[in-house]
């Protein structure tokens, strides 16, 4: 009996046990489906990159895409620009000197969104670079957020990129219709190059500022999981520790995208102020048509300029708001603790004389900006602890008072891209086209 029973218990045992694998293998399975989600997304961007020319691995794929930018966006436009005759009054539907300078100004911003995001795609990689799976279970758990940013980032891109080629199109159409070549055949290739060159600069220029505002939302969603997070957790440990990483992020980005940001300001504000030395002090009629690139042009980088701050701004302005958010939490806690006599705060006076376990050399790290890149994340060290004494009170007010003096941000050499900054960039550009105006427009009585 007792032999029967064994048997009976063992085949139980034996027929329960792995009913419990497939609930493994089934998570496990979906952990996996979840993270291909988001590996797929990244692999289909990086394709559409690739194809723009901004993933140069080896030295042959250098050499190709420079050449093919070169050729595309350099040589054919000023081929066709110096090379072609027209019959009439050329002058009056297109400006020789306008049209050099536009594509001028179009290469220059070409050539330095492909030069700093390629170098940054080679020398991290699509994942790194976005900053998609750094910490653990990240990549899993914000998925959904990841994938919608990606997706939402390449439909702002088409939008513009197709409303710019529209204005394009039909300026080109329209200055076809008035100037006449040697035959149909010479103006249509004229116009296929003309807009196919135009429109790969466009595009290259615009895909750099998108990704640049793409990585900085998707850093949003990891400030606005620190804000969940302060909502669940009190160990103000674990709180610095996160931050701390988070500002990490923010430093590396600024990083690297902050020779992109200078060369774009400089490049767009040179290039816009010589728009209106020419378009003001020339002696001739200036139509939609002969001075629509103008207009175009100075469109897609504003554009781009709007993007890039924009990003900038909403996460300086994400970071800069945290301190706000705790001020809140430590006043709830406080308010909370005091009605229902749970926080007994210790006198003042008594805590100069109990000596801190905290080194607060271990927080200071020592490097240059220029040395940014071959840091790793340093995080808080794991022997670091409050001293039993400290009640929950003074460690959420020096919390507090941790993250009102470490705002965050993304920064330009030093300067944070924030309101501020902006309202800055805004008076010197008026007062660059006040200087402008002021030196080409004349009233006379």
């Amino acid at each position: 009996m007792v032999l029967v029973m064994a048997d009976v218990v063992e085949a139980d045992s034996l027929n329960q046990v792995p009913l419990l694998l497939p609930i493994k293998d089934a998570e496990k399975v979906e952990d996996e489906e979840e993270a291909d989600a988001v590996g797929d997304t990244l692999k289909w961007l990086e394709l559409f990159l690739s194809i723009l020319g901004f993933k140069q691995s080896s030295g042959w794929s250098l050499v190709l895409w420079w050449s093919v930018f070169s050729l595309v966006g350099v040589v054919v436009p000023v081929l066709i620009l110096l090379l072609t005759e027209c019959s009439g009054d050329c002058e009056r539907y297109q400006i020789n000197k306008f049209e050099l300078d536009i594509m001028a100004s179009q290469a220059c911003l070409a050539a330095v969104s492909l030069l700093c995001l390629s170098h940054n795609l080679r020398k991290y990689g699509i994942r790194k670079f976005l900053f998609v799976d750094r910490c653990n279970g990240h990549m899993v758990r914000f998925r959904d957020d990841y994938i919608h940013k990606i997706l939402k980032s390449v439909r702002l891109l088409t939008i513009w990129v197709l409303l710019c080629f529209f204005l394009k199109t039909g300026r080109e159409i329209l200055r076809l219709l008035n100037v006449h070549h040697e035959s149909w055949w010479v103006s249509l290739s004229i116009l296929f190059g003309l807009v196919g060159s135009w429109t790969y600069t466009c595009i290259v220029y615009l895909s750099a500022c998108v990704v640049f505002h793409l990585v900085c939302n998707l850093q949003i969603t990891h400030f606005d999981d620190y804000v969940r997070l302060l909502e669940r957790e009190g160990d103000v440990l674990v709180l610095i520790e996160d931050h701390t990483r988070l500002r990490y992020y923010l430093s590396k980005i600024s990083h690297r995208f902050r020779i992109f940001l200078v060369l774009e300001f400089v490049v767009v504000s040179a290039s816009q102020i010589v728009t209106l030395f020419q378009t003001t002090a020339s002696s001739g009629k200036i139509t939609i048509i002969n001075g629509g690139d103008f207009a175009i042009s100075s469109l897609v980088q504003v554009v781009g300029v709007i993007l890039c701050l924009n990003g900038a701004a909403k996460i300086s302005h994400r970071a800069q708001g945290l301190a706000a958010v705790a001020s809140r939490w430590h006043s709830l806690a406080t308010c909370r603790g005091s009605a229902d006599g749970l926080s007994q705060i210790r006198s003042t006076n008594s805590a100069g004389n109990v000596e801190a376990t905290i080194t607060f050399n271990s927080f200071q790290s020592e490097y240059s900006e220029s040395d940014l890149e071959s840091l790793e994340f340093c995080g808080i060290p794991s022997n670091t602890q409050f001293p039993s004494h400290m009640s929950s009170y003074h460690r959420r007010q020096s919390f507090v008072l941790y993250l009102q003096n470490n705002p965050g941000g993304i920064t330009i050499y030093g300067w944070t891209v924030d309101r501020g900054l902006i309202t800055t960039i805004f008076c010197i550009e008026l007062t660059l086209v006040t200087f402008v105006l002021g030196k080409t427009v004349v009233f006379t009585a």
